[in-house]
């Protein structure tokens, strides 16, 4: 049976997040207690809110290499893909080092941060997976480089990592919970990921 796990850090729009599992009729507890986390079928680290900040939250409730070691599929939304990858230039910020890339504050001429629908290009990947449209909601100022491990790729005047893949580890830019039925359909995709 499918438990969703979600990583309580003290990051914003986990309660939506919840929901959007709920919608999906998924068992799903927002929790920092790591047996529960170990326990659950799919993890989910979201996140809103400053890359130092919640950072410092996860080294101080150990939960920084604890992620690491998490075997089952672990998708990061957001801040919390941010976070996986190698290093953040929003204060400075070492990451997870789960995703081999940096995540930059972006120096275009739009307006920042990036917010509204856009679409995303993506490889074969089964996260993507009967997916007609892809278009999905995006809420950054940050953003992660185009690496080796890309699966998904936006355009914001620089094209960046809209998601990434490392083994079990997942990461999307955009917030599947708040992108209708293209996000209900990757949330899906995840769920059907072991």
């Amino acid at each position: 049976m499918k438990q969703v796990a979600i990583i309580d850090y003290g990051a914003g729009n986990v309660q939506s997040v919840q929901f959007a599992f709920e919608r999906l009729g998924v068992k799903n507890l927002v929790t920092a207690d790591k047996s529960k986390i170990q326990q659950a079928s799919h993890v989910v680290f979201p996140g809103v809110g400053h890359a130092k900040a919640a950072k410092s939250h996860l080294t101080d409730t150990g939960l920084i290499d604890f992620i690491k070691t998490l075997n089952q599929p672990v998708l990061g939304i957001c801040l919390g893909m941010q976070l996986l990858c190698n290093y953040t230039e929003e204060g400075s910020t070492e990451g997870l080092r789960i995703f081999d890339t940096n995540v930059l504050k972006f120096n275009v001429d739009l307006k920042v941060p990036a917010v509204g629908w856009a679409p995303v290009n993506s490889k074969d990947h089964p996260l993507f997976e009967n997916l007609d449209n892809k278009q999905f909601y995006f809420v950054h100022s940050y953003y992660a480089e185009l690496c080796e491990q890309t699966i998904g790729l936006a355009d914001y005047q620089v094209p960046y990592s809209a998601a990434l893949a490392n083994e079990n580890f997942f990461g999307v830019q955009f917030h599947p919970e708040r992108s209708g039925v293209e996000g209900q359909q990757l949330l899906t995709n995840f769920l059907n990921l072991s």
